[in-house]
């Protein structure tokens, strides 16, 4: 399948755009020429401190620990937490998913009536450590963290290069970071998008192929059995994939016990699909995100724009009247409010004028009608129901500094971005490399994130 980044026209025939747009079309930062190097050199270079929206009050059913862990999935690291406590998965709370390839705090809950954290063993773990741990009375959900704090360094650049960093790093802090989705949300092959947007369109047998088939990107990687399911041996291609690959073991059984494409696809759990249609609507975030940034109005209210608080996440049209009122103006500069961009979703609230024109003029180019998501969204279990998604975030309390240690000079950039943000976006506004490796070796987050 190809994979560019716009359509093409090709005669009477457009193309596809079938990019995930990770890669921004222009920099907030153009003018700042990058610093180059590279990031997640060693665990030890990239930091992520979770930033709890709430602190365990003592008491309750629910265990909660404040967790360290490095060179882990936050999904693997919850299976070596639930087989110590003796507990089920679904009984383990989390508030966001975080980096393997880092070090990573993040706090837990596990329910567990009439327990406490004192009733259990100190769990002991090479890449887990246990910083504290307390009760509380409910469990902890997806989003219940108010940011996260990073600090990274750039490997590969001299000292002085943090004289250009810093510059970049103030221009985002007072125009704000745009808020585009990174590449763990697509995966190590870049194509969960596309097995989204095959899902959403009811191609049930593509959807197999670009989970199953052989990877243009990565042809090396699981080779043998990407080789077998196009054999049509579906049983030995489940055998030749590592335990890891809960998700092609599943879907090749299907195959295997006859299943037709689409009930086999669905034999997957509503995490996975959830996460594929998740990725598609991502791609298309990202590239009306790019149209926004190239006509300078990623930062602007325009008429019949959705407006996002971003305290809260409400929203509210953008009228003529609200586009003239000179404390919208203000509102934007406090970074109060944000523009937002389209999760598109039968449950989406729309924009409308010039705006909503730009939005379905982007979701066409990827050759989806917005009808097709209610159908997904009823057919498949796992597909979402769409929201709005602000275009731009606050770069919150920035530092930055130049050194050297036992592996050479860097650059370190701190700074604290809200939940559901990207720090490699900022990260690429600061090094804007030329062959694209930011967080290149990120894993897919069905297996890592």
């Amino acid at each position: 399948m190809p994979s560019s980044t716009d359509p093409v026209s090709t005669g009477a025939t457009t193309a596809i755009d079938t990019g995930s747009h990770i890669i921004p079309t222009r920099y907030i930062t153009q003018e700042i020429p990058g610093i180059g190097g590279r990031i997640k050199q060693r665990p030890e270079d990239f930091l992520v401190d979770e930033q709890p929206q709430y602190q365990p009050i003592g008491s309750g059913e629910h265990i909660y620990l404040l967790v360290q862990k490095k060179g882990l999935s936050t999904y693997e690291m919850i299976d070596i937490i639930a087989r110590h406590f003796g507990a089920p998965r679904d009984a383990i709370g989390f508030a966001g998913l975080k980096d393997k390839h880092a070090i990573t705090r993040q706090v837990i809950s596990i329910h567990f009536p009439g327990k406490s954290h004192t009733d259990f063993p100190m769990l002991e773990h090479e890449r887990i450590a246990v910083l504290w741990a307390d009760q509380h009375t409910n469990k902890l959900r997806r989003g219940h963290l108010k940011g996260n704090r990073f600090s990274i360094r750039i490997r590969g650049v001299e000292a002085t290069s943090v004289l250009a960093a810093s510059k970049v790093l103030n221009i985002l802090a007072k125009v704000g970071v745009p808020n585009r989705v990174g590449e763990q949300r697509f995966g190590m092959l870049q194509n969960n998008h596309l097995i989204g947007r095959d899902l959403i369109i009811g191609d049930f047998k593509g959807a197999c192929d670009l989970l199953l088939g052989a990877s243009p990107l990565v042809p090396g990687f699981n080779a043998q059995a990407r080789a077998l399911y196009a054999a049509g041996d579906f049983i030995a291609a489940r055998d030749a994939y590592p335990p890891a690959a809960r998700a092609e073991q599943r879907v090749l059984f299907g195959l295997s016990q006859g299943k037709n494409h689409k009930n086999a696809m669905l034999l997957l759990d509503r995490r996975t699909l959830s996460f594929f249609v998740s990725a598609f609507q991502s791609a298309v975030f990202n590239a009306t995100l790019d149209e926004r940034i190239e006509r300078g109005a990623f930062d602007k209210v325009l008429v019949g724009d959705i407006v996002m608080k971003l305290d809260n996440r409400a929203t509210f049209e953008a009228t003529e009247a609200v586009v003239a009122d000179p404390t919208t103006t203000e509102r934007l500069a406090a970074f109060e409010i944000s523009p937002s961009g389209p999760y598109w979703g039968p449950e989406m609230r729309e924009s409308s004028g010039v705006v909503a024109e730009l939005e379905h003029r982007v979701l066409g180019r990827f050759g989806v009608k917005p009808e097709q998501f209610a159908s997904a969204h009823r057919d498949v279990r796992g597909a979402m129901a769409g929201e709005r998604r602000p275009l731009r975030i606050p770069l919150i309390d920035p530092t930055i500094e130049g050194g050297q240690d036992e592996h050479g000079p860097y650059v370190r950039c701190a700074f604290e971005l809200p939940r559901g943000s990207f720090a490699t976006v900022v990260m690429r506004e600061v090094m804007k490399p030329v062959a694209d490796g930011v967080g290149a070796d990120v894993e897919s987050e069905l297996e890592a994130e």
